[in-house]
């Protein structure tokens, strides 16, 4: 039986969430011919929406322990499931978030994430590929006041595994030199496959670590704090 509630809020989950999808896609399509602070808020409504629909069809909620500090800074978070991807808009105040190439070179979905505030990141990176990234990451966190977002270990990832670090991701943190607020999330235990369960998504603001560290270091302590809430495979 409760697998039966559960496929039945999974489908009424996706029917719902996807259909207002369409609409805030198109809204987003007709704000990009104007400011790009509409646009922006209507992400974040996208996100907000998205929420509601968690809650009232999949009887999900999210708790946050701890706090994201103020100003620039840089978030290294776990990525379980596309909750997170989606609701980064919810999380943080229009973040900038570091994505893969491949993203940006989809049709539409390109330019509507270069207008909100991606950062393309390609693995093979030379030297005028790197300065360009950095200096549009620079741009959203100096000029705009926003902060920058990285999955640092490039991809989702199921529950109970914790891969290395992209090798990337100790080299933007050297060139940054921002604060790394490292988080955990627990999403993919109710949120990563098709059938989706009740419960509750925590976060979990692990610790803040200073700019400046030698690599290693950096790179260990962001590995286990974005780790805080993934239990070991049981396999």
């Amino acid at each position: 039986m409760s697998r039966l509630l559960d496929a039945i809020r999974s489908v009424l989950f996706y029917i719902v969430f996807y259909t207002g999808s369409v609409f805030v896609v198109l809204a987003c399509v007709v704000a990009l011919l104007g400011s790009k602070e509409v646009f922006r808020w209507m992400v974040d409504r996208w996100a907000r929406w998205h929420r509601l629909c968690m809650r009232f069809l999949l009887g999900q909620t999210v708790r946050m322990e701890g706090e994201i500090p103020p100003g620039p800074v840089f978030v290294a978070i776990k990525h379980q499931s596309f909750f997170e991807a989606i609701d980064l808009a919810r999380l943080l105040r229009r973040p900038g978030v570091f994505a893969k190439a491949e993203l940006m070179r989809i049709p539409l979905w390109g330019m509507v994430g270069d207008r909100y505030g991606l950062v393309e990141v390609q693995r093979d990176q030379g030297a005028k590929t790197l300065r360009h990234m950095m200096a549009a990451a620079k741009r959203l966190s100096g000029e705009e006041g926003r902060p920058l977002v990285i999955f640092p270990e490039g991809t989702r990832v199921p529950v109970g595994e914790a891969p290395q670090l992209q090798s990337g991701f100790a080299g933007i943190y050297k060139l940054l030199g921002l604060p790394v607020v490292a988080i955990a999330v627990d999403s993919g235990r109710l949120y990563h496959r098709w059938l989706k369960r009740p419960g509750v998504i925590t976060y979990k603001v692990v610790e803040v670590i200073p700019p400046g560290l030698p690599r290693e270091e950096a790179e260990q302590r962001v590995h286990a704090a974005i780790n805080a809430l993934n239990p070991p495979s049981a396999e």
